[in-house]
């Protein structure tokens, strides 16, 4: 869908993108399906495509908003579509892959649904789910990829399976004390622990705040901002490893 997106209505994904945990409401999707193509808009006058977003975004729960009506006319204007909307298969095609994807979002809705049975039953399900930053997607997501806590012998080792250990760096007596993580650990624990950490610093949490303070902390130290996320992360895992273990002390 993105490469038709980008051939029949480019930069579109920047200002409708909205994408939602009900895979019912998609605001791009919904978009897609309404004008597919840049020419459907441009054979409108600018307040008559005004007009007929404002009615369609509110006929389908949307915010309705005259100024990116504009700034979507605007880009309209100045797109450059590589596929004609007058070639039959064009239109097919867009709404065909629009169909897919919310298909696929639906069976991965029902995987998450399933998961969050699942991982309800465990005994540190409610203690995960209570951390900042863990929501009903990502806590069943952390939980799958940690799996049982108690064969880590220590939070150190939690954090070399998530890949965010240094590895030694020596050469004859030299020893280095400036390098990167390691990686050699599992990709998605720390593609999930990332987003967790994203979201510690987008919802700014008043109460058990360890992981928050210590992002801003390694921040307030000129860290990137990369580098001060994975550094909370490795914060993050072993407070979820003391606070797993000690359930099943």
């Amino acid at each position: 869908m993105t490469n038709l997106v980008d051939r029949t209505m480019p930069g579109i994904k920047k200002v409708q993108w909205n994408r939602s945990d009900v895979p019912e409401k998609d605001k791009l999707c919904d978009f897609l399906r309404e004008y597919w193509h840049y020419d459907n808009i441009t054979k409108m006058s600018e307040e008559r495509f005004i007009s007929h977003y404002n009615m369609w975004a509110k006929k389908k729960g949307y915010r309705a908003s005259t100024q990116k009506a504009r700034v979507i006319y605007a880009l309209a204007l100045d797109g450059i579509p590589t596929m004609s909307s007058k070639t039959p298969s064009t239109k097919m095609l867009v709404l065909e892959s629009v169909r897919v994807l919310q298909m696929i979002d639906t069976t991965l809705a029902s995987i998450l649904a399933q998961m969050r049975g699942l991982a309800s039953e465990l005994k540190e399900y409610e203690t995960v789910m209570a951390m900042p930053g863990v929501g009903n997607i990502l806590g069943p997501r952390i939980i799958a990829e940690i799996g049982d806590a108690r064969r880590f012998h220590s939070a150190s080792a939690l954090v070399a399976y998530a890949g965010l250990d240094a590895p030694p760096y020596q050469s004859g007596t030299f020893t280095g004390t400036n390098s990167h993580i390691s990686k050699r650990g599992s990709f998605t624990l720390r593609k999930t622990g990332y987003e967790i950490i994203r979201f510690v610093k987008c919802s700014k949490p008043t109460t058990d705040t360890a992981v928050y303070d210590y992002l801003l902390k390694k921040e307030a130290e000129g860290k990137p901002p990369r580098v001060a996320k994975i550094a909370a992360l490795n914060k993050f895992l072993r407070i979820y490893y003391a606070r797993v273990k000690e359930l099943y002390c």
